[in-house]
């Protein structure tokens, strides 16, 4: 048996493969951490990401809330300034005071109209500068294009509704 060559092979053979298994092993762990740690970073990114949009969001919203706060009272003041002329007015002019009042109601309206329109339109533009910054710095051409593809997707889908 001791002076077989091919238990001799076959020793030698048990012993290179232990030697080996150890380092490969560790190769082969070392790699795999690194690629858990990176999708890990990947993740976090992700969430802060997420954070931020969020973080907008409701600033927008608390933005929109004000302003919204300050068209009634523009409104508001509007009609109790119409209300005081046509308190003030006398019977003969009567008839001009309600043409008057009619003007302001349709201006006020498209004040009001303009006004919405200016601020949302602001908002969206500051917001998209915001994110379009965000998704500058932090995201790799691949995600941003996955991004792309997913508010195509979006917006075909809202075109349709």
């Amino acid at each position: 048996m001791f002076s077989d060559p091919q238990f001799w092979v076959a020793v030698s053979f048990i012993l290179f493969i232990a030697a080996i298994f150890n380092p490969v092993r560790k190769m082969l762990v070392s790699s795999l951490d690194a690629q858990i740690s990176e999708i890990k970073t990947k993740i976090e990114e992700a969430e802060n990401l997420k954070n931020e949009a969020q973080k907008t969001l409701s600033e927008l919203k608390k933005r929109e809330a004000e302003v919204e706060k300050e068209i009634e009272k523009f409104k508001t003041d509007a009609e109790n300034k119409i209300s005081e002329l046509k308190n003030l007015s006398s019977k003969k002019l009567s008839d001009q005071i309600e043409k008057k009042k009619i003007l302001a109601d349709n201006r006020i309206e498209q004040l009001l109209r303009d006004t919405n329109q200016n601020i949302k339109s602001y908002i969206a533009d500051i917001a998209i500068e915001a994110i379009t910054d965000i998704l500058k710095t932090s995201l790799s051409k691949d995600k941003k294009a996955e991004l792309i593809n997913d508010s195509i997707n979006d917006l075909n889908r809202v075109l349709k509704n």
